[in-house]
């Protein structure tokens, strides 16, 4: 069975004696019960021959090798423009994306083993043949696994805020991350954002007007935040942020 449980989990980072081996930074998620049950653990067993792309790692059993790549051509079988979902959570948006428009390709990047089998059973149900996923950290992915420029959006909608500020280090928009963003667009490729922490949203809009190989698709317009992107569906995520008071700030912005 090829469930997250029976696979063979590498050693961790202190168990190895090559010291460029160790992750730099920290990395921007826990894991959180990664145990698959149920409809999930069924989902898995019948859906991740045909939809999860297996990494080679590193060390961690997140990590991505640095001698890793991803074909798409070959994964997917065709050549077609390329978005990539960051925290792609249950799948909610990435799949409704994925059957609107089938004429794209669409990989989910996750960590979270029952938000990859949810997303693997609802691109199932529907016998969606343009969606990959990927268990995997994702700046590695950005770095080690996607060849330069072959991603035509890259998408990052809500990503955990670390709202205490011992934590913000580990947020996953900042400059090294937006480098590695930069490596992985193609030149015109669009990058999306979406937070519903005020702060946090100012923090990457921030990050990214800096940067100035990257143009802001509404600067000048309400503060530089983006209207909604109409492909963005209100997720069950989204529901419980604004059943909760809090506000939506999309961003969007051009890799030049």
């Amino acid at each position: 069975m090829n469930s997250p449980e029976n696979r063979k989990q590498p050693v961790s980072g202190r168990a190895v004696d090559d010291p460029s081996y160790y992750r730099s930074e920290p990395v921007s998620f826990v894991r959180r019960g990664s145990r698959l049950q149920g409809r999930r653990l069924a989902a898995w067993e019948k859906y991740a021959g045909q939809y999860l792309y297996e990494v080679p790692r590193d060390i961690a059993d997140t990590s991505v090798s640095r001698q890793a790549g991803f074909d798409q051509e070959a994964v997917f079988g065709r050549t077609a423009p390329l978005t990539v979902e960051i925290g792609s959570g249950l799948g909610e948006a990435i799949v409704t994306a994925a059957a609107a428009h089938p004429e794209r390709d669409y990989l989910a990047v996750e960590v979270y083993a029952p938000g990859l089998a949810q997303l693997m059973l609802r691109a199932g149900k529907q016998g969606l043949t343009n969606v990959r996923v990927i268990q995997a950290n994702a700046p590695e992915v950005l770095e080690h696994l996607l060849a330069p420029g072959s991603v035509d959006e890259l998408w990052v909608f809500f990503p955990d805020p670390w709202h205490k500020s011992r934590h913000h280090k580990r947020r996953l928009v900042k400059e090294s991350f937006a480098d590695r963003a930069h490596r992985a667009l193609r030149p015109g490729g669009l990058w999306r954002l979406a937070t519903d922490w005020e702060e946090y949203a100012h923090q990457m809009r921030d990050v990214l007007e800096a940067d100035t190989r990257f143009e802001n698709l509404h600067d000048g317009e309400a503060g530089g935040w983006a209207p909604r992107f109409e492909g963005r569906v209100q997720t069950s995520f989204e529901t419980k942020a604004l059943a909760a008071g809090r506000s939506i700030f999309d961003l969007a912005y051009r890799r030049r």
